[in-house]
């Protein structure tokens, strides 16, 4: 019985605690994307032509974000049943988003105006012996072009 109360108040806390980090990191990460949305950021292979000479940089952001319990819970129970992990969709979506905004922060700091050629690396980190995730890393980068003086 102990341990059964143990559990549920582990999960309980989860679930608050996971549910109000993860709004408070929505919320910063909208604030930002509209901090940078001036910073054009595209996966395509070329900048288009332009009569500006233009010297480019590699900028790079990246974070590591780890699930909490209430989302390591609900995705072993999807894993009995099959089907979409939604409890993960949320975790890798303010992932790829937060590093893309680090990206774009330190090319802001050179004083680029885009960032092209962008590139996303995925990969989930701190396995426990059973394989469910513990947490994952987003890895964004790209060439970041600035006017030359």
């Amino acid at each position: 019985m102990y341990d059964l109360i143990v559990f549920i108040t582990l999960l309980a806390l989860g679930y608050f605690f996971g549910r109000s980090a993860e709004k408070r990191h929505y919320k910063s990460i909208i604030k930002r994307e509209k901090q940078y949305k001036n910073i054009i950021a595209v996966s395509s292979r070329f900048p288009p032509a332009s009569n500006v000479p233009m010297s480019s940089c590699l900028v790079a952001g990246s974070v590591v974000i780890s699930v909490d319990y209430f989302k390591r819970f609900l995705s072993g129970l999807r894993a009995l049943v099959g089907g979409r992990v939604v409890a993960y969709e949320s975790l890798l979506d303010r992932a790829r988003r937060e590093a893309l905004l680090r990206m774009k922060k330190q090319a802001g700091d050179l004083n680029a105006n885009m960032v092209f050629n962008i590139k996303i690396e995925t990969c989930s980190i701190s396995k426990n012996a059973k394989g469910a995730i513990g947490s994952i890393e987003v890895l964004a980068y790209g060439t970041a072009f600035t006017p030359v003086k």
